[in-house]
């Protein structure tokens, strides 16, 4: 089922949790010089105009990005929130509305060394068609193709370092088993690698499917952090963000703790923000 388009969800709360992370890992790994190989599992578009008629549909972002892009000059001060909002004002035409979201490729695009390379994964026609009309870099490749497959059969890559991102939108229960699958092969052939995944917190609770197939295949330690709207009970759709990150920089979590104590008030009084080491028993 090839359904999904991230168009109609771009920028809310989720996008700002889970890009902020990967803004934050991408920041830790650069410190070092030695070539790094990005790989995008599930990319979409690469950037979304939020005037677009499927952005403005749900307009998720006037509770996602929006808030905080106004109040970027009071952000000034937390240095991850400052220069992932420096990033995003980046983007936008020049004026004082926010009119562009970025999605995943850009955040890793923008920041690619000569010696980095980019391999972009989207297997929806529609979506892959959009991200081919997108300007990158000459060491971007877009692949029209199932990324978690195309992940596994690039393994080992040629660079020294391997970082990941794995986000699917999970709307096919089967996911949660394949995403596990698939990070269990990628650390089995690149066990330094950075992964993060990101899943929707549901009141199924189907992240917990995926939780305990990774303990059971091996993975036991993992940093997680979520993200919430709201309390989970009682109500249908997505109420949080989370996010897994294996392998993390070091640092990271008190980077985006300070960075998410700031930003989190702003999405509305019941949002929370948790983080630690996840640990199977």
């Amino acid at each position: 089922m090839l359904s999904y388009q991230h168009a109609y969800h771009a920028g809310n709360f989720a996008d700002l949790h889970k890009h902020l992370v990967l803004h934050a890992v991408v920041d830790h790994l650069l410190r070092k010089a030695s070539p790094i190989t990005f790989v995008d599992t599930h990319s979409g578009r690469g950037v979304y105009p939020l005037d677009a008629p499927e952005t403005q549909r749900l307009g998720e972002y006037r509770h996602g990005v929006l808030p905080l892009w106004r109040e970027r000059g009071r952000l000034a001060d937390e240095p991850l929130l400052a220069s992932w909002l420096d990033a995003v004002t980046d983007l936008q035409h020049g004026g004082p509305r926010l009119e562009v979201y970025p999605g995943s490729p850009w955040w890793l695009a923008r920041r690619l060394r000569h010696g980095d390379r980019l391999w972009l994964y989207e297997l929806h026609p529609g979506e892959h068609d959009h991200l081919a009309q997108q300007p990158l870099p000459a060491n971007a490749r877009r692949i029209h193709g199932d990324g978690l497959a195309g992940l596994v059969q690039a393994l080992p890559v040629p660079t020294p370092r391997l970082c990941v991102l794995i986000d699917p939108s999970f709307e096919r229960k089967e996911e949660y088993a394949e995403v596990a699958g698939t990070l269990l092969a990628a650390m089995r052939k690149a066990r330094h690698g950075v992964v993060l995944v990101w899943y929707p917190l549901l009141p199924a609770g189907r992240h917990l499917e995926l939780l305990e197939r990774l303990r059971d295949g091996g993975l036991r330690k993992i940093w997680r952090s979520e993200l919430t709207l709201r309390p989970p009970g009682g109500e249908h759709g997505m109420y949080g963000s989370g996010m897994l990150v294996v392998n993390p920089p070091w640092g990271l979590d008190e980077r985006l703790a300070a960075a998410m104590a700031r930003a989190t008030p702003l999405l509305g009084e019941a949002s929370r923000y948790t983080a630690g080491w996840w640990v199977a028993e």
